[in-house]
């Protein structure tokens, strides 16, 4: 019997183990790479900090910061919650942090971070070398993980970044033999940078709008023949501002800002403002702040003029003449927060103009905040414009009392 073998030269098969040997390697390393992956991933995820508190109980999560004697614990089970340290008995954590005494003169320089751990109420800090030291937590200002210190304290955030303030809106309206609206829309944002209160101020932008406009028509009646025209009355007092600081100390700084207003109820068709100068705050403390500033600025003032109908209707021929000023204003801006959380806001500036002194104005504002729900409040205005030279035939005071909803964007 003959076998017919297929006998392949051993040239042919050395190649053939040459061909499959990087398929074997390739196959080698897809069944591996899973393993890999999961180890890397275990080894890359720290382990959760632990605290224990003295009374026995343990929690596990994550050591957020720390603000005077207490720290900002967050653990999946319940939380964020603030913890003082003199309950703590042990608290250590994976993360590194810069520890700031309160009397710790904070500079622009960075920050070596390093490890943390709270021991029967005190905090202990060792660098990467292996000194270490201890401070009392009555000592302590401020505990922060150090990729946010630096980056708070150097970085430069992108001009969309970093906004806080609240939108507010608020509507009336009135559908019976007299009939109309008014609605009321206001934004009030501000970009604090660093945006943290334990580091040096470096610059601060400030943006406010408040458009409120009313239409409200009264039939007469009883009707005459021929009819008579419904007396028509109108609100529309708009204003703007933005200002933009930079610091040159810790209190001291350079400002430049412009506004827009427009006032129907002053004759005001168009005010325009541009300046720059400088303010200094007084004091400033998690509770309350309060700013003062200067400027020399330019002022250009634009009224409303009598029209051809307001002749014919009998109104004073008189006009008043538009002006370009230079003046100054003179501010001041305070805030506190009252107990509820509820925000007391006030501020008053005082314009005069240099070239024509009859000309000045002010500006005064009080207002509350009352949170309702989350992040919405009651807002509550008191908003008041005097302007000593109005258009002929208009008021030099102009008063609203505004009410709204304010949502809060931080």
């Amino acid at each position: 019997m003959t076998a017919n073998l297929d006998m392949t030269p051993p040239s042919r098969l050395r190649g053939l183990r040459t061909l499959a040997r990087p398929f074997a390697f390739t196959g080698l390393f897809c069944a591996m790479l899973p393993f890999s992956l999961h180890a890397q991933d275990k080894a890359a995820t720290p382990a959760p900090d632990v605290i224990l508190f003295k009374n026995g109980d343990q929690l596990t999560g994550k050591l957020e910061r720390g603000v005077g004697d207490s720290v900002v614990f967050k653990s999946d089970s319940v939380g964020e919650i603030t913890v003082p340290m003199d309950k703590v008995k042990e608290l250590k954590s994976s993360s590194n942090f810069v520890v700031l005494k309160k009397d710790d003169k904070i500079t622009h320089a960075p920050r070596q971070a390093e490890t943390v751990a709270v021991e029967d109420g005190a905090v202990k800090e060792t660098a990467p070398g292996g000194n270490s030291q201890t401070i009392a937590s009555k000592d302590v200002g401020y505990i922060v993980d150090g990729a946010t210190y630096n980056k708070e304290l150097n970085g430069h955030p992108g001009i969309f970044s970093g906004w806080d303030g609240g939108i507010t809106g608020g509507a009336t309206v009135l559908q019976s033999t007299s009939y109309g609206q008014t609605l009321t829309a206001g934004v009030s944002l501000i970009r604090a940078i660093p945006t943290v209160a334990y580091l040096p101020p470096r610059t601060r932008t400030t943006f406010n709008l408040l458009e409120t406009y009313g239409k409200l028509t009264q039939p007469t009646v009883p009707q005459t023949n021929p009819p008579t025209p419904a007396a028509v009355a109108k609100t529309s007092i708009f204003h703007t501002d933005f200002e933009h600081d930079k610091y040159l100390s810790s209190r001291l700084y350079a400002l430049g800002g412009l506004s827009y207003d427009h006032n129907f109820s002053q004759g005001l068709n168009f005010q325009q403002i541009y300046g720059g100068g400088l303010g200094y705050t007084v004091f400033q403390t998690p509770v309350h702040q309060l700013d003062v500033k200067a400027d020399l600025h330019y002022e250009s003032q634009r009224f409303i003029q009598p029209t051809q109908a307001d002749v014919q209707l009998g109104a004073p021929l008189p006009t008043t003449p538009d002006q370009n000023l230079i003046g100054s204003s003179f501010g001041e801006a305070y805030k506190r927060t009252l107990p509820g959380k509820i925000l007391l806001t006030e501020s008053g500036t005082y314009i005069q103009s240099w070239n024509n002194t009859d000309a000045w104005s002010a500006i005064g504002n009080l207002g509350l905040a009352l949170p309702v729900y989350h992040r919405f409040s009651l807002s509550l205005n008191l908003l008041d414009n005097y302007l000593n030279n109005p258009a002929f035939g208009f008021n030099k005071n102009s008063l609203q009392f505004v009410t709204g909803v304010t949502y809060t964007l931080h």
